[in-house]
């Protein structure tokens, strides 16, 4: 199969541009809000309840994927994008006449939703879209995306924040939204058998509540209420019991929301612990490593800024160019190379100090991108390659909330090594250096777990009819 048919001129063309435009919804508004933090606390007040913003969006786009995965598969993606969309808008909105911190926050859970039903039904419409090979070079147009948004994100939130009004970080999504919607209706066709689903609505409320309380634990847990006070065993038992209750459910009912068969094959559980160490190392660096530019090496915000710069299009450079690399050596073997990178990265990191200059700092994050963008989408690739359409959908989802569940739990991990070392001296730069180091050596050892993911993978996994 060659690659005419590939492209935004394609006949295929108009509907990657809106998954691209969609992709983009969620890709800009994980960092366009960072700017604009102290611009909305000035307005709205709420400083002490700011983190939440993120939190919230973190969680509900965390426990909602698993459901919109199964859903794709049941009722097609189509409607579920644009259910995605919908509610992404309807927060934009609501973020944008907010009147107060609560509201906000109440609002950016209302994003995060439609972004857990946007990013992996947009990487399932990819999916079904295109085969292995074309992947290889569509994979450089959303890689493109998530490379711009990294640098347009925090401008616009900063432009907006200081020229018109941080209210348009959410009322830029409007248009965006609408656009996309109205080429996917427009563009996108698709056959999904009308059967009357079983939908698994026990298993999605046990799922949602027990995620939802793991990760409000390791969210606040050191730091809302200690890890082992009464409140912090509650939150993190109960959820528990309630996730032990959902797999019980999942054996028996017809159509589970989230298959276990999909934690006991082997290509999906590794990639799928693969994307999970790529978040948590994400988290991990982009948490702590502009606070060590600007308090160990004295750096501005604009200048600590760049350091994660570096990460964020390294990561989609190398992206571009996954596709020709697995091609060559399979899923396997682009992936591995990418996990040794990253350790490289890592190990590198330790070589950081109170006198190391910001362009140390910045090629080091470089470094740990290119690796990062050469193991994340062979792993996804591959797992989406194992599985038919009917599996397509769920199979997605699973990778992309292992990630994001990464994400959390680098949060909190990483935030109680920090904790535990700076002890309330945050502007400290002798702390400061010692807490990177320390986190550094949390990142190393995930970076090691996602090598040896990696070489679990099957050796043999590139199709035979790509």
């Amino acid at each position: 199969m060659t690659d005419t048919g590939v492209g935004l001129r394609s006949e295929r063309g108009p509907v990657l541009a809106a998954v691209m435009l969609a992709t983009a919804l969620v890709a800009i508004d994980a960092t366009i809000i960072a700017t604009a933090v102290p611009s909305i606390v000035a307005d709205i007040g709420g400083f002490a309840e700011f983190p939440w913003l993120f939190s919230t969006y973190l969680l509900a786009q965390a426990v909602s994927v698993p459901v919109f995965g199964k859903l794709s598969d049941l009722f097609g993606r189509k409607p579920v994008v644009l259910a995605g969309i919908a509610l992404f808008l309807a927060g934009s909105i609501g973020g944008g006449l907010a009147g107060g911190i609560g509201m906000l926050i109440a609002f950016r859970a209302v994003q995060g939703l439609g972004a857990g039903a946007i990013q992996p039904t947009t990487i399932t419409m990819v999916g079904d879209l295109y085969s292995v090979q074309e992947r290889a070079k569509v994979q450089g147009y959303i890689a493109t995306v998530w490379g711009t948004a990294s640098v347009v994100g925090p401008t616009l939130g900063g432009v907006f924040s200081e020229w018109v009004s941080w209210r348009w970080i959410f009322f830029v999504n409007i248009p965006l939204c609408v656009i996309a919607a109205l080429v996917i209706v427009r563009s996108f066709d698709e056959r999904v058998a009308r059967a009357r689903p079983s939908i698994d609505y026990r298993g999605t409320v046990l799922l949602t509540m027990g995620l939802t309380l793991i990760l409000l634990g390791l969210l606040e847990g050191g730091q809302s209420w200690a890890w082992t006070s009464v409140p912090g065993l509650a939150v993190l038992g109960a959820g528990v019991v309630l996730l032990i209750a959902f797999g019980l459910l999942e054996r028996v009912v017809k159509e589970p929301v989230l298959p276990l068969w999909v934690f006991r094959r082997r290509l999906l559980m590794s990639s799928g612990l693969t994307s999970f160490g790529i978040g948590a190392v994400l988290l991990g660096l982009t948490s702590y490593i502009p606070t060590y530019a600007q308090t160990a090496l004295g750096a501005g915000p604009l200048v600590a800024g760049f350091t994660l710069a570096t990460l964020l299009l390294g990561w989609p450079l190398a992206a571009a160019q996954s596709g020709k690399l697995y091609l060559k050596l399979g899923f396997r073997g682009c992936a591995l190379i990418g996990a040794t990178i990253v350790l490289a990265g890592c190990l590198l990191l330790l070589l950081l100090g109170r006198h190391s200059s910001v362009w140390e700092v910045g090629a080091y994050c470089l470094v740990i991108g290119v690796g990062m963008g050469l193991t994340g989408p062979p792993t996804i690739v591959a797992a989406q390659a194992s599985v038919g359409w009917e599996e397509r959908g769920v199979v997605t989802a699973s990778n992309v909330f292992l990630r994001s569940l990464g994400s959390a739990v680098g949060v909190a991990v990483f935030g109680a090594i920090a904790n535990a070392t700076i002890r309330g001296a945050a502007s400290d730069p002798e702390r400061m250096t010692t807490a990177v180091h320390h986190i550094v050596v949390g990142l190393i050892l995930t970076s090691v777990v996602m090598v040896a993911m990696v070489l679990l993978m099957p050796r043999n996994d590139i199709p035979e009819d790509v």
